[in-house]
């Protein structure tokens, strides 16, 4: 059979490292912490909400733009946390997962050639959503802290350029994936400021809200000044809830952007996951009385200073981790500038994986030579990759 041509849509996209390391992490028996999901189980009380919507028989379809019951948690939840609340039925649309809410908010919002601002290191995900609309991505740095108690930050005059160019919209991911990076109040108020002079749309991805440490604190962009009509928050239960295979994402925002969301929704997944979703509504009902939140930041602050010990055992320098379940480590301070290789290198000699930030640059040979670790695993997990870590030999 004769070869079939691909679209120019999908056609340059080639087979991620994410799959090439767990491939190879596989074939070695290594220690997986190269990709960004929890290897232990979720809170029994989500997991009996999803039983029990299963043994209710609640598993046709649900409404295209969501439950009811989530959607109404959903908005609930956001008044209660912070001070406003949205119409659940206007301005909350429920989707397969933040990363189909993504797609959704792209396809239902940008022509081809728009532009759409984009810090970097960006999720793999933002750059293909933007090429299979057509538009361009006008990418901003984030550079990594200078010092120990550092933050990564952005240049204001970079940033002020990217807005400069007309761009339809800025996409944020806070905290940050790959970087463990929570903007600051400041930095998200010269963002606002910067969308409302140049009337620029804001598409926010906030997975990791929940998951923040020490002295950083979530701020939703939506909740700025003059920011509610013109930003789109995205979110998920798969990252809070450690569901990340239930698909069960949302997005949130005025009535005109939901709507756009939903236009795109209708006609790539129609609908989520009905008992996930059933599911997902008791999950945020619950966890606000149990004091879940609170625990969820405590048991992974744990694992996070598991992992950062075990790298500083192994000579590993980590850079400061603020919120996500994320730590980079800047192999380029060690003189080791090939952060692919060391990658290959972890996984055959030490029997551990980990992703070259690399991964999440337009232009790979451009990146720092820093590596990401997953520190969403278990105690057990941990100690083992940090006595396979102790043995390693940079």
């Amino acid at each position: 059979m004769r070869s079939i041509p691909l679209a120019h849509r999908v056609s340059g996209f080639g087979t991620s490292i994410f799959t090439e390391i767990t491939a190879l992490a596989i074939r070695h028996s290594a220690i997986n912490l190269g990709q960004g999901f929890p290897d232990f189980a979720s809170p029994d009380f989500v997991k009996q909400a999803a039983a029990d919507a299963i043994r209710a028989d609640m598993n046709q379809y649900a409404p295209a733009s969501g439950l009811p019951q989530l959607r109404q948690a959903i908005a609930a939840q956001w008044e209660r946390d912070y001070g406003h609340a949205p119409d659940w039925e206007h301005e909350v649309t429920v989707t397969s997962g933040a990363t189909e809410a993504l797609c959704d908010a792209i396809l239902g919002l940008c022509n081809p050639g728009d532009k759409l601002i984009v810090f970097e290191p960006a999720y793999d995900a933002y750059v293909a959503d933007l090429t299979m609309a057509g538009a361009e991505p006008i990418f901003v740095r984030l550079y990594p802290p200078l010092y120990e108690s550092g933050a990564w930050s952005f240049d204001e005059g970079e940033l002020e350029q990217a807005f400069a160019q007309q761009p339809k919209a800025i996409l944020i991911n806070t905290p940050h994936n790959p970087t463990g990076k929570v903007f600051t109040t400041s930095e998200l108020e010269l963002i606002a400021h910067l969308c409302r002079e140049h009337n620029v749309l804001a598409i926010t991805d906030e997975v990791y809200d929940r998951i923040v440490f020490d002295l950083a604190s979530h701020v939703p962009l939506a909740t700025l000044p003059g920011m509610w009509d013109r930003t789109l928050t995205i979110n998920s239960m798969g990252k809070t809830f450690s569901v990340t295979g239930w698909k069960v994402g949302y997005a949130i925002g005025p009535q005109p952007l939901i709507h756009a969301v939903r236009q795109a929704h209708q006609w790539v997944t129609f609908a989520t996951a009905t008992p996930f979703q059933q599911a997902a509504a008791q999950a945020i009902a619950h966890s606000g009385e149990a004091g879940y939140y609170t625990q969820l930041v405590a048991d992974y602050a744990e694992r996070r200073a598991m992992l950062q010990a075990s790298l500083a055992q192994a000579g590993l320098p980590a850079l400061p981790t603020e919120g996500s379940f994320f730590t980079c480590v800047d192999i380029g301070s060690l003189g080791v500038m090939d952060a692919n290789a060391f990658c290959y290198r972890l996984i055959t000699e030490a029997g551990v994986a980990a992703i070259p930030i690399s991964a999440f640059y337009r232009e790979p040979e451009a990146a720092p030579a820093l590596v990401r670790f997953c520190f969403a695993k278990t105690h057990e997990t941990l100690a083992a990759a940090g006595e396979r870590l102790a043995k390693f030999r940079i």
